[in-house]
């Protein structure tokens, strides 16, 4: 299914009906639920599933939710922040303009999601899956890639800065189009070009020649050449 961009192009939108509780559950089975500007605190939902479902705005403010699974769920003007996603499941899951702070979801798997116009800071996906991800339009800050496996993933538009994709597995990942670095970042530093770490993972990432010449003086330390006129 092509990757919508609004709430009415889902096949199951006018099928939801809207959460009429004040808190998720543990092992909760949510099916074609529509939660409609609800602000979850330190919610305790691990191992819950969602499926052909909606959150509008809303937000979930720390908490724990392990291993839930979310499929063919769209998320719109929703804040994350100091959520525990840990083993996660999404799959065919659609982020629009969403705002994620110090969100852990390492291990997480994603299969063909999209972020449109979102802001991820500090979050971390060391050892998760992504297949078939699309960061579109994004700006993401310090995001930990740490051991990941990452295929078909791109970021059109994106602004990328601090990136760590130490001992990452990168197979057709695409970079281009993105901007390297946040634009009143010192080019002296180690996120002046949008990676702090993980050089030695680049094998597999597709580049344009912008991007090649300001990650060059990188690339150089990492290998040990000395450049000297």
């Amino acid at each position: 299914m092509k990757a919508p961009t609004k709430l009415d192009e889902l096949p199951f939108a006018a099928a939801m009906s809207d959460f009429e509780s004040d808190s998720l559950e543990i092992d909760g089975d949510y099916d074609r639920v529509r939660f409609d500007g609800a602000a979850f605190d330190a919610p305790a939902a691990s191992g819950a599933r969602f499926t052909e479902s909606a959150f509008i705005g809303g937000s979930f403010d720390q908490g724990r939710m392990r291993k839930a699974r979310f499929t063919d769920v769209w998320f719109e003007q929703t804040r994350l922040v100091a959520v525990d996603v840990a083993a996660a499941l999404y799959t065919d899951a659609w982020f629009n303009g969403c705002v994620f702070a110090g969100v852990q979801a390492f291990t997480c798997v994603l299969r063909r999601v999209v972020f449109r116009g979102c802001k991820l800071d500090s979050v971390n996906f060391r050892e998760a899956a992504l297949t078939d991800v699309t960061f579109d339009d994004c700006v993401l800050r310090d995001v930990d890639f740490g051991g990941a496996k990452l295929k078909r993933v791109r970021f059109p538009g994106s602004t990328v800065s601090g990136l760590d994709l130490s001992k990452a597995n990168c197979a057709d990942v695409d970079l281009r189009g993105a901007r390297l670095g946040e634009r009143d970042s010192d080019a002296g530093g180690g996120s002046g070009a949008g990676i702090k770490a993980g050089f030695e993972s680049l094998g597999g990432v597709r580049i344009d020649t912008v991007q090649l010449m300001t990650l060059a003086p990188f690339l150089a330390h990492h290998l040990g050449i000395i450049v000297a006129d």
